[in-house]
């Protein structure tokens, strides 16, 4: 290998942030360290509790001090750090239902050291999305809400507190994926508005955080004709350069969603696909949602370098991105909080017996709406049965991760019984009927759905319900409409929290 070729190499590997198999860094990502990866993201698989992860990230650094280590926690439906267990924070929606700009921050600041105290630098959060769509099938609670002015006063907020832990914060999905009926991770979206009306809705909430000094952002791969009627976002020179810095101003770095999702590596290629987004304007490129392997890396690594040979990527445009990751990294360097708390007790979660934020519960519990009801709430006076409809999640949503009503209710209310259904199961009347109707006759009823204006056959297995058993209360756990019933109510949300300031709510504690 020459000294140019040398050269080059590690400015590509400056600019990866791969993702790995296991709960400890694999040999091969020890190698690449070494030779001065500059990133590495963490998911779901690589977390068993804090304790580990401080290890997982300590034996990272012991390769290369300067890493960034980076995670998809968005502390509410869309967790890594507590996806064997649920959110211990009630994620955005609510935070936004709250609407207390300070709470937020409060909450934030709170998930900030506890990663911050297991070595986690960048997180991939938070999601700065408008949900104006109620439709959207990937956004949803993970946005702060509709009014864009509610979610950039929150997407502010939440940078500041996550920022002020010494973890980097990274807006996302730039330049909004709220108003979509189509997940990104399948196919690319089209957002079809104007320059004006973008300005005045999807990107209030980037110049929020711009102004908040969020230090960097992240792409969405969403096809913007206003600015490019061509090329997705992540790989447009007219979004990333064009809008985000020269209109927007934004300095820091730029960081894709994962690039081998469909909409842009199933249309473009994996590889190529990063040299664009590279070229485009992107600093970083994060990889391994599916692609966890060393053979992906260095089909990435390798393609940037002979995109700098034969001069698609220019050397400056891949120089001034390193130098980017590196700037990021010094500021975690500098910005780290000495002493942050977050790994106490056996298992290493924070707490009272390991249970987790005490701030987000108080936030889950202000959340809590009735949706329809008159009056005060009266609590349960019998074990309930409870029946759970269950839609297909998205991808963003770990598959491993649990949510429910039943079992918070069951510690309060001892006897209580769950029944989960999902779109099978509620098709079949007769089953329906046996599962929900006989299996509660003589108990109180509550019936659980999420976004349930989006899934025809959960509306209509509820309308069955209530019609048979009008005084069955509806939990929503997702957006929430009007499911009907005499008492409906909203928790904004599905985390671990949620689930138990609901359960709180109507066992009356």
């Amino acid at each position: 290998m020459t000294d140019a070729h040398r050269q080059l190499s590690a400015l590509a590997g400056t600019v990866l942030q791969p993702g790995f198999e296991g709960t400890s860094p694999p040999d091969w990502v020890r190698r690449w360290l070494a030779d001065g990866l500059g990133g590495v993201a963490l998911f779901a698989r690589n977390i068993e509790h804090p304790a580990q992860v401080a290890a997982l990230t300590a034996a990272l650094r012991a390769e290369n001090p300067d890493v960034i280590v980076g995670i998809d926690e968005e502390a509410g439906d869309v967790t890594r750090f507590e996806s064997r267990r649920g959110s211990s924070r009630p994620g955005n929606l609510a935070l936004g239902a709250v609407d207390d700009p300070q709470l937020t921050e409060e909450v934030a600041r709170d998930l900030g050291h506890e990663l911050a105290a297991a070595g986690v630098t960048l997180n991939y959060a938070p999601d700065a999305d408008v949900n104006s769509n109620p439709d959207n099938p990937v956004i949803g609670v993970r946005s702060f809400g509709a009014s864009p002015e509610l979610v950039a006063r929150h997407t502010a907020a939440w940078v500041r507190g996550l920022q002020s832990a010494g973890v980097a914060a990274c807006a996302k999905h730039f330049p909004g994926h709220g108003n979509t009926a189509v997940d990104s991770h399948d196919e690319i979206p089209r957002i079809a508005a104007s320059r004006a009306d973008l300005a005045a809705c999807e990107l209030l909430p980037f110049r929020a955080a711009i102004e908040a000094g969020v230090q960097s952002i992240m792409t969405g791969h969403l096809l913007v004709p206003a600015y490019d009627a061509l090329w997705p976002a992540t790989l447009s020179p007219a979004v990333l350069t064009g809008l985000l810095r020269d209109e927007l101003g934004y300095q820091g770095l730029v960081v894709t969603d994962g690039i081998e999702m469909r909409a842009v590596a199933g249309r473009y290629g994996l590889a190529e696909a990063a040299v664009a987004a590279l070229a485009a304007g992107a600093d970083a490129v994060c990889v391994g949602g599916d692609h966890a392997d060393e053979l992906t890396a260095s089909r990435l690594r390798e393609a940037i370098i002979q995109a700098v040979i034969s001069g698609a990527l220019p050397e400056e445009r891949l120089a001034q991105a390193a130098g980017r990751v590196r700037r990021l990294a010094a500021w975690t360097a500098r910005s780290r909080v000495p002493g942050a708390n977050g790994l106490r007790g056996a298992n290493g979660w924070r707490g009272a017996n390991g249970n987790g934020s005490a701030v987000g519960l108080a936030a889950a519990r202000r959340a809590v709406r009735l949706v329809t009801h008159s009056g005060p709430i009266p609590p349960l006076t019998a074990a309930p049965h409870v029946v759970e409809f269950a839609p297909t999640r998205n991808i963003a949503i770990g598959a491993e991760t649990p949510w429910g009503l039943g079992e918070p209710l069951s510690g309060l209310l001892p006897g209580t019984t769950t029944v989960r259904l999902d779109a099978e199961a509620a098709a079949d009347e007769a089953y329906l009927d046996t599962a929900a109707l006989a299996s509660g006759a003589g108990r109180p009823l509550v019936v659980v759905v999420r976004d349930a204006h989006r899934h025809r056959w959960m509306a209509g297995a509820v309308a069955r319900l209530l019609a048979a058993r009008p005084d069955a209360i509806v939990v929503e756990m997702g957006v929430p409409a009007s499911a009907g019933g005499q008492m409906h109510l909203a928790t904004y949300g599905a985390t671990r929290v949620n689930a138990q300031a609901a359960a709180e709510l109507l066992a009356g504690g």
